[in-house]
């Protein structure tokens, strides 16, 4: 049994990499290579900090179609004043519209920040206050990044209200 699951898992990974490389040979006779097909942007966790700050910005024009061009097509928002996840852009415009009467903005409190091939992860707690009713939310957040070959965009977009209050 244990020798099963050892072959199994060892199928899967080799077949998990041939998702990401392709076999090409040199001449008739020469031995298959692996070639990397993609290239990776080269990044840093300061330009992916960056762009929460870009997304803040564009909160504070109070224009919705602003703030969804940070989103790739396709992408998810889990939003956190609405039960509803949005998925196409006008979902997004229809709720950054509602969300953005009460002119938030965003500051970080705590993040972590992942990179990999073209992608990255930022994750944390963030504090968001309203200036028009003075309200203050803090919360958990999750953004999710993939470079499209000329800029970042969100991919997923995770937040929810803290559960505990302080």
């Amino acid at each position: 049994m244990r020798m099963c699951s050892l072959l199994t898992f060892s199928g899967c990974l080799a077949l998990a990499g041939c998702a990401s490389i392709n076999t090409e040979t040199t001449s008739a006779t020469a031995p298959a290579q692996l070639v990397r097909t993609e290239s990776c942007r080269i990044t840093s966790e300061k330009e992916i900090a960056s762009l929460f700050d870009r997304w803040n910005a564009s909160l504070l024009t109070g224009d919705p179609l602003q703030v969804v061009a940070n989103y790739a097509d396709p992408s998810v928002l889990l939003p956190t004043i609405s039960n509803k996840p949005r998925l196409t852009a006008a979902e997004k415009e229809d709720y950054f519209h509602h969300f953005l009467e009460n002119k938030p903005s965003g500051k970080i409190d705590f993040r972590v920040i992942r990179i990999d091939c073209n992608t990255a992860v930022d994750a944390g707690l963030y504090t968001f206050t309203f200036a028009k009713t003075g309200a203050v939310v803090n919360g958990r957040y999750t953004y999710t990044y993939r470079w499209d070959g000329s800029k970042w965009l969100i991919t997923t977009h995770h937040s929810s209200a803290m559960p505990e209050k302080k």
